[in-house]
């Protein structure tokens, strides 16, 4: 309280007590007794209203000593447990943050770190995997505009996220005591595998293994690739200290449709200290694309031969003739070709109609297109009996699949009766017409897709000659049964859409996030938000069965299944308002990341240390590491001055007061017949 404050306060005290003077003893008649109670509660009445109005605020003085924060970063995954290092990283975490003089001068506070960085001093190394990008991050959050030092305990192997070394403030000390042996040590390991997703059945696949040796001696390993007992591959693989890497490249036969699961390993006689990283297992799905095409015909042409070779070029097709004159059963087919329809094809053309399967419509010289007019609605024919030889112009508009033009300006012109076509419904055009240098505005190949129906159509015969006019120029005819194979799997594939969808992987890894995202469409294909929807999980070799409710999101429904143990499972997803259910399965991989280090990763933890101006520490330097933190300068606390004022005296209690002094003055002097 400063020096007029106490004067005022003084001030107030003598004109308070003047007042009660001047009205209670100065030239006055009032002989009560209680003329002191009433000039006692004049008094605090007046001197409460001065105290009000002077506010008297008193300041305390108090200092704090603000220590400078030293996170304490923990590797808590797996592979510190299979390093052998669990226990002294528990003993190393203990002797640091139990350090007296390192209490003293810093504000310890530990975290640990996996798939996520937690403030949290239990660890019991059980991570599955280890994101140290995203401790950089986690600081700065938590210690923003302070500069301090963060000590960091880890094998440096990182298994998921970016670089880590780049997200760490570079003004911001990093000292990094690596953990586990970096004694260099004898080691085959399966550093990444490739291989595609999806295979097609009876073809081959490729896989890509990516083998890489720590050591200095020369080495012969033995690689193989097996499926269950069965060996499909194996080589012998070199190394050496000048070649300590090796791409393996391998072909693998696709002989059984679904998922497949494989395994790759490396051996060698040699001891080696991790022989887990020596094998990884992978998974395809071989598909089934196998197509049923019926190629139907009246008459006998040596198209028909040609058209059958050309597609069964692809083992996924096969090709059966049929004479339209027997009225053959279509029942097992997925693709019709009527070759030059006429009037004796209508129950062959009607049934594949009604069951909306897509068809290959191929017109001759011998086509009735009275027949043709009457059957479709796509073109209109309007032709004569001359025939007129096409040739063909390729059309670079063309855009329902990727083509390559084989030359079909050279090829031989097909025959087809002169007229005209004229088109109904919009296709999509690779071929146009031409009849020598005249260029006609009517297709020759079309292809039409209406509502989820497909068809094609070839105006004229003989395309057997272009199948020989492309082997005559490229000594093959795989360029020619492309293109046809192209054709078939346009028509083969329908684009129906369904009302649940549902999208998942074929396989995860262990430790994998497993999501399965799912859409229902209400019957104007609207996405519907208020679908019920429920998964059902069943592990096929243990038949353990699990249920879970999806949850919405933005514009799915999700569900997360996260931690399951290796193994096959089988599930269905249903709507329960509608009952639509759809069913998939997927395969669970015995792959766990964290076991693949056998030495931590020191190049790249000196790197971050030299790059936020640290230092790096073995596991045996910690005393070093602390003693440096203690004596060094540039940590040292930072004494702070704390000003608090408050009021003298709570105005709210001091307004009760004076209110009550005076209303206790007025009922007295009323009751002394003094007003």
């Amino acid at each position: 309280m400063t020096s007029s404050t106490v004067l005022l306060l003084l001030l107030s005290v003598l004109l308070a007590g003047s007042v009660s003077f001047f009205q209670y003893f100065y030239k006055t008649k009032i002989h009560s007794h209680s003329v002191w109670v009433l000039a006692f509660l004049r008094f605090i009445g007046v001197f409460g209203l001065l105290l009000l109005l002077i506010n008297p605020i008193i300041t305390h003085k108090t200092y704090e000593t603000q220590k400078i924060p030293l996170p304490i970063v923990v590797d808590n995954s797996s592979s510190i447990k299979e390093l052998k290092f669990d226990a002294e990283t528990q003993n190393l975490v203990k002797e640091i943050t139990q350090n007296s003089k390192l209490k003293d001068q810093y504000a310890v506070q530990v975290f640990r770190f996996s798939e996520e960085v937690e403030s949290n001093d239990t660890i019991d190394f059980k991570g599955k995997q280890s994101r140290l990008d995203k401790i950089g991050k986690r600081l700065k959050q938590q210690f923003k505009n302070t500069i301090h030092p963060t000590i960091l305990l880890t094998d440096g192997n990182q298994t998921q996220g970016n670089d880590y070394v780049y997200t760490f403030e570079e003004n911001k000390p990093i000292f990094p005591v690596v953990l586990g042996d970096t004694t260099s040590v004898l080691d085959l390991k399966i550093s990444n595998l490739n291989a595609n997703k999806y295979a097609f059945y009876k073809n081959k696949f490729p896989v890509e293994i990516f083998v890489t040796y720590s050591g200095n001696q020369k080495l012969v390993a033995s690689l193989t690739v097996s499926q269950g007992s069965k060996t499909l591959h194996t080589q012998l693989v070199e190394f050496s200290a000048q070649k300590k890497s090796q791409i393996i490249s391998v072909l693998l036969p696709a002989d059984q449709v679904g998922v497949q699961v494989y395994k790759a390993q490396i051996n060698t006689a040699q001891p080696e200290k991790n022989k887990y990283n020596n094998s990884a297992n992978f998974a395809v799905e071989v598909i089934d694309q196998k197509t049923e095409v019926a190629l139907v015909s009246s008459i006998n042409h040596p198209d028909l031969g040609a058209l059958k070779r050309a597609i069964e070029s692809n083992e996924q097709r096969k090709v059966t003739i049929l004479n339209a004159l027997q009225n053959p059963s279509l029942e097992k087919y997925n693709v019709i070709v009527f070759y030059q329809p006429n009037a004796t094809f209508k129950p062959l053309w009607e049934y594949a109609q009604n069951k909306g399967l897509n068809t290959w419509i191929i017109t001759g010289l011998q086509t009735d297109f009275e027949f043709l007019n009457q059957s479709q609605s796509h073109f209109s024919f309007k032709m004569s009996s001359q025939k007129e030889d096409y040739l063909a112009t390729f059309s670079t508009q063309f855009n329902l699949f990727s083509i390559d033009n084989l030359g079909f300006e050279n090829f031989p012109p097909l025959q087809n009766p002169f007229g005209t076509i004229t088109s109904t419904q919009n296709g999509n055009t690779l071929l146009n017409s031409r009849v020598r240098n005249v260029n006609l505005e009517t297709p020759l190949l079309s292809y039409i897709e209406e509502a989820g129906k497909r068809n094609v159509y070839l105006f004229g015969e003989n395309i057997w000659k272009w199948r020989m006019q492309s082997y005559l120029d490229e000594n093959s005819f795989d360029k020619f049964d492309i293109f046809t194979d192209k054709t078939i799997q346009f028509l083969a594939s329908n684009a129906s859409r369904k009302s649940l969808i549902v999208s998942h992987e074929n396989f995860y890894n262990s430790g994998d996030a497993i999501e399965i995202d799912a859409q229902f469409f209400n019957k104007n294909f609207e996405f519907d938000t208020k679908a019920r929807l429920t998964i059902t999980l069943q592990n096929k070799n243990t038949k353990q069965t699990k249920s879970y409710d999806l949850i919405r999101a933005a514009n799915s429904f999700k569900v997360n299944l996260d931690g399951l143990a290796a193994g096959s499972y089988s599930f269905s997803v249903t709507e329960n308002n509608s009952k639509t259910t759809y069913n998939g399965f997927f395969e669970v991989l015995d792959f766990d990341m964290e076991k693949q280090f056998v030495n931590p990763d020191y190049a790249k933890l000196n790197q971050l240390a030299n790059l936020t101006k640290g230092k790096i520490y073995l596991s045996n330097q910690v005393n070093d590491l602390m003693t440096y933190l203690i004596e060094t300068d540039l940590y040292t606390p930072i004494q702070k001055e704390i000003i608090k004022k408050t009021p003298l005296i709570d105005w709210i209690w001091l307004l009760m007061i004076i209110v009550l002094a005076l209303v206790s003055e007025w009922f007295i002097r009323k009751y002394n017949g003094l007003l």
